[in-house]
């Protein structure tokens, strides 16, 4: 059987020691492991919960995973160099595009570009009708020997000029609307303000020839973004190709974090108090994720009747025994920590006011939040003198 668990209150230890029975000197109370704070894990950042798969009541470690935040993904629209990056990881983008145009630029790998138009085409009315995206032949009309090949990436409004083909069996001439188109260069070397004639036979007959355009630096693509760079994965020089990750982002300000990643972890060991996000839920900024009660915070909270208040002091040293242990042969050493000095509110007002006390221990991995402990007060050495205990020291 377990052990029958007492409270004396001061009087009676009195009467028993005027009546020659020996004193109980030790008094024992009831309590409850407690923690004496708990510690609010937020989400440095803002987005939609990836993954939380704790559960009130788990244990954590520090630096253990609390959540995972999705991320938005910038990817490369094109093969090319990167050739400018003027962000860096907890830079917000929207700033830095406003100041730069972009987060970053990628030179494309078609190094040339061609404003065109059908003013020079052979006069026929297939080579006077552009097919966005078709390939064609290049060939600069100096002495043709720079040739390469190109694709028509935009046909754009009409413009006028000589309807004159440059054919020289067509001998006539007039005013005329052409189309203007663009090109991308897909093969080749040639100068910048080159003029080259546009075929799409591949032996650059008058007959395939659709128009004529000037050689121009294609221009670099501006990348852009929403939110603050969480990582980076190029840099400048690298080449990328068209899909590939650029950098991360995520909502709201980073306030100068570098260099993370998209999970949260724990900063101390613990016990999950809380869990306040769901996965697939959006989270805000500063918003809760979990809360935890830290390992040390561990204490015991026992009632203290007023008739008992002066059988237990601050700063007390005191045992503990744990209700699951049948023998009674496992006590730790604990310290009162603190009383508090208002009693608690009570429903029978004839009842006697109760009062928490606080008492720290070192817990070991068996312990557990809400466990129901005895808590012995420790014998005074010296034995108070019978009558001083009964009536006191001022009535004598």
């Amino acid at each position: 059987m377990r052990k029958c668990k007492k409270r004396i209150c001061g009087l009676l230890v009195a009467l028993a020691l005027l009546a020659g029975v020996p004193a109980l000197a030790q008094v024992t109370f009831q309590g409850t492991v407690v923690s004496s704070k708990t510690i609010t894990v937020n989400a440095p950042f803002g987005g939609i919960v990836d993954e939380i798969t704790l559960r009130k009541g788990d244990p954590i470690q520090l630096g253990g995973p609390v959540a995972t935040i999705r991320t938005t993904k910038v990817f490369a629209e094109m093969d090319g160099t990167v050739s400018g990056i003027f962000a860096r990881e907890g830079d917000q983008t929207e700033g830095i595009t406003e100041r730069y145009g972009a987060v970053m630029y990628i030179e494309p790998v078609n190094r040339y570009v061609v404003s065109a138009t059908t003013e020079k085409a052979y006069n026929s009315s297939e080579t006077r009708y552009i097919h966005i995206g078709e390939r064609v032949h290049l060939a600069c009309t100096k002495d043709g020997t720079h040739v390469g090949t190109a694709v028509v990436t935009n046909v754009g409004g009409e413009t006028s000029g000589d309807s004159s083909s440059g054919d020289s069996s067509s001998g006539s001439s007039s005013t005329a609307s052409y189309t203007t188109y663009k090109l991308e260069v897909t093969s080749g070397d040639f100068y910048m303000g080159e003029t080259v004639g546009i075929y799409r036979d591949s032996d650059h007959s008058s007959e395939s020839r659709i128009g004529r355009g000037t050689i121009k630096q294609n221009a670099a693509v501006a990348v852009k973004g929403t939110g603050s760079i969480l990582k980076m994965h190029v840099q400048v020089g690298d080449r990328v190709e068209r899909g590939e990750v650029l950098f991360e982002t995520v909502e709201g300000v980073l306030d100068g974090l570098y260099a993370m990643d998209n999970i949260i972890y724990s900063p101390l060991n613990g016990i999950v108090a809380t869990v306040d996000a769901v996965q697939g839920s959006a989270v805000e900024k500063n918003g809760k994720l979990i809360s935890i009660y830290p390992e040390e915070a561990m204490q015991v909270a026992i009632k203290v009747s007023e008739l008992d208040l002066r059988e237990i002091h601050e700063g007390d040293k005191v045992s503990i025994e744990f209700e699951w242990d049948l023998d009674g042969t496992r006590q730790v050493p604990g310290v009162v920590s603190s009383i508090s000095r208002v009693g608690e509110e009570q429903t029978d007002k004839n009842s006697d006011a109760q009062y928490t006390a606080y008492i720290n221990f070192t817990p070991d991995e068996t312990v557990r939040l809400d466990m129901t402990v005895s808590v012995y007060t420790q014998a005074d050495s010296d034995e108070p003198d019978p009558e001083e205990a009964l009536f006191g020291e001022d009535d004598l």
